[in-house]
């Protein structure tokens, strides 16, 4: 079998939180058993055009990001990926995400939290420097969808240095739940969006154990989690 195309290393809350059911019942699909629950019932939209609307984060599956897809270098294999992802998150101890609010980033809909946490930022900035060492530089391609053009001086820089523009300073966590949406569109969704999750039982704080690493068999393939690696766990 050929190893996967590229990995990213993600916050997904527990397969038995009420969080992750919400994220996965949205987009889809459950990256970690493959299952596809039936469509929300949201309303303003049916069923086959929120499969449109969440399209592409339904690829990628519920997540927040730490460390954005990224190939290997040459040399490098899964287990050596696993090894360095086990041995950040034994640095760092579990914690309560607080509750998460519907909102709009950009032209899509995430979840984001209201209030700052830093024990997330000082995680995700571990995530980030610590595995860029296993990290193969981007395509002329793979730097190019990144629109450096619409990123500022220093976003450019992260972006040449870590692979994305969005961390370290400029991280700012969020669960995507739809792909880009007009503006009228964009409205219904977080009405739609903000209904649903206070119905769900996810409004409340999560506790957070372990990193989650997802792969990409294929290019273009959906992302599965592959491992969960523990918080605060020591590595043998």
């Amino acid at each position: 079998m050929s190893r996967p195309v590229r990995y990213a290393v993600y916050l997904a809350p527990a397969a038995d939180s009420a969080l992750w059911r919400f994220g996965c019942a949205i987009l889809g699909r459950d990256a970690e058993t493959g299952a596809e629950p039936a469509p929300p019932d949201l309303a303003g939209f049916d069923a086959e055009r929120w499969r449109e609307i969440t399209a592409e984060p339904r690829r990628y599956g519920f997540h927040g990001t730490l460390k954005a897809p990224f190939s290997l270098k040459p040399g490098l294999d899964e287990a050596a990926l696993l090894e360095a992802v086990a041995a950040v998150a034994a640095e760092h101890r579990p914690f309560e995400l607080p509750p998460l609010a519907v909102s709009a980033i950009g032209r899509f809909v995430a979840l984001t939290p209201q209030v700052a946490v830093p024990t997330l930022d000082d995680i995700a900035a571990c995530v980030v420097t610590d595995l860029d060492p296993l990290r193969a530089p981007l395509t002329d391609g793979e730097r190019a969808r990144r629109r450096p053009h619409l990123l500022s001086p220093r976003q450019v820089e992260l972006l040449d240095t870590c692979g994305y523009p969005y961390v370290l300073e400029e991280f700012r966590f969020h669960m995507t739940l739809t792909g880009p949406l007009g503006e009228a569109e964009q409205g219904h969704a977080l009405n739609a969006l903000a209904d649903a999750f206070a119905a769900s039982g996810a409004r409340v704080p999560a506790e957070i154990t372990d990193l989650a690493v997802f792969a990409e068999p294929a290019r273009g393939a959906p992302f599965r989690l592959i491992q969960r690696m523990p918080l605060g766990v020591a590595v043998d």
